[in-house]
């Protein structure tokens, strides 16, 4: 697992009161989970994984008399006479068929040499990797067994709420199978462990080596796989998170059937709308998407959209916040034409979107030439705490800026100012500045200028910085 619960119940006297609105009720904890966990228990399995680590060197070990206690105790730390030394380690997982296949999640497994499923009949079958998705942190097991296995099936992670009630099984600190209950405390998380962040925070007790087993509903569907906890001491304080179902049943089927994940892709850079954006764009509110930057010739651009559209719906989906389309996209399959709904200039448009299939990053282009010498300041810029130069081949070789990146080079930043605050940075690339693209130090001046003079209270710039556009909203007063 990558490193106090009470139940409030209310009493009322019986006083008249006014009339209220009526709630659907939900089925609440049983009296015992007992019948619900024999029935899951089986399907829950313990993994073990091994690998050999290499020893330092023995010319690491002080010159110590080989009779000295302080001797034995540095042997046993670095390593006997720099033999490698085999470590395991210890985590959980699910079947979901009866012909073994198995889940887990990624880094209970990515360093194993050898991995072993342990089932709950003691039973210990080698494993192999069918699959595994760093980005998801969930991985695929098979196991061949000598006969079927039971299975646990995946439920409507969608459709689980808030104070409901759900089991955690797994394996904690190696002592065996155990089972825990709490509640759904949280939905959609960002706990900054990946892009595709959107997880199940829950109180149900889950530690150390209960990373990858099932979190089951009251009806007994895996809806979510544990994952994480956040803890300042290393065990359970009721804060634990689950990959939803929902996003970990659509990777684990790709890993079946091609061995890695395939994602959408549409081509587009995007940020969260900060107030001073939302200001600057004259956007409506602060949901949705914001594009700020398109890639050349990929779908997006090829759809129509461009830098300063504001997503707000992805297929039919609604995109609340730039952490939505992500997996909004990511999820949607590959060839697949959509329809995309964006705030342009105030006014809604439609764009037919033939989404294609993610790639890896390409490396950012580098130059060592020396350092230019430092431009002069601009007015209204220095007053926002900028100093900007010409992008020459100096000015690149200086802050590795690739020859892809056209604009106008940031060079100095006035700790404590506004500009400092938007955490701008020497090396940023202003690429526009209003909406309009600038190329020269004098031309970023006298667009901020035009701003001041028109009542503009925020300058919006749209950034360039390691390959990746952002906009930036910098208050001019």
């Amino acid at each position: 697992m990558r490193a106090l619960s009470a139940l409030f119940v209310s009493l009322g006297l019986m006083l008249a009161a006014p009339a209220q609105a009526q709630v659907t009720p939900r089925p609440g904890a049983p009296a015992s989970f007992a019948q619900l966990t024999a029935k899951l228990l089986p399907t829950v399995v313990n993994i073990s994984t091994s690998q050999t680590l290499k020893a330092p060197s023995r010319g690491a070990l002080p010159d110590l008399p080989e009779d000295s206690p302080l001797s034995e105790l540095f042997k046993n730390f670095m390593g006997r006479g720099g033999q490698p030394r085999q470590v395991t380690s210890l985590g959980s997982g699910f079947i979901i068929d009866p012909s073994g296949f198995i889940v887990t999640n990624n880094h209970v497994i990515e360093n194993g040499e050898q991995i072993t499923v342990i089932l709950s009949d003691e039973t210990s079958l080698p494993a192999r990797v069918v699959g595994r998705d760093p980005q998801t942190d969930l991985a695929l097991l098979k196991v061949n067994p000598a006969k079927p296995l039971p299975a646990a099936r995946f439920g409507d992670s969608d459709k689980a709420q808030i104070g409901d009630w759900v089991v955690a099984m797994g394996d904690p600190f190696g002592i065996g199978t155990t089972v825990t209950a709490g509640i759904i405390s949280a939905r959609n998380r960002n706990i900054n462990a990946g892009p595709y962040d959107d997880f199940i925070q829950t109180d149900a007790p889950i530690n150390r080596g209960n990373s990858g087993g099932p979190l089951f509903d009251m009806d007994g569907n895996v809806i979510g796989i544990n994952s994480a906890i956040f803890s300042p001491t290393g065990g359970s304080v009721g804060i634990g998170f689950s990959i939803p179902a929902n996003l970990a049943r659509d990777v684990i089927q790709q890993l079946r059937q091609f061995g890695q994940a395939r994602r959408g892709w549409i081509g587009v850079r995007i940020q969260a709308v900060t107030a001073e954006l939302a200001q600057a764009m004259n956007l409506p509110s602060r949901q949705g998407a914001l594009i700020s930057d398109v890639t050349a010739n990929g779908p997006a651009a090829k759809a129509g959209l461009r830098n300063g559209d504001l997503v707000v719906s992805f297929d039919g989906k609604p995109v609340p916040d730039n952490r939505a389309l992500p997996r909004i996209v990511a999820n949607t399959p590959i060839g697949k034409t959509v329809n995309v709904e964006v705030l342009r200039a105030g006014r809604k448009s439609s764009h037919r979107v033939a989404v294609a299939r993610l790639a890896e990053d390409r490396p950012a282009d580098r130059a060592t030439k020396p350092p230019p010498p430092a431009p002069r300041p601009q007015s209204r810029l220095g007053q926002m705490g900028l100093t900007v130069g010409a992008l020459d081949g100096a000015a690149r070789a200086r802050f590795k800026i690739g020859a892809q990146v056209q604009g106008v080079v940031v060079t100095q930043v006035t700790p404590g100012s506004r500009a400092g605050e938007k955490n701008i940075r020497p090396g940023d690339v202003i690429v526009e500045v209003q909406s309009q693209k600038v190329t020269t130090p004098d031309a970023v001046n006298k667009a901020i200028e035009a701003a001041a003079k028109s009542g503009k209270p925020v300058a919006l710039f749209l950034i360039s910085r390691g390959g990746e556009v952002t906009y930036v909203g910098v208050r001019l007063n």
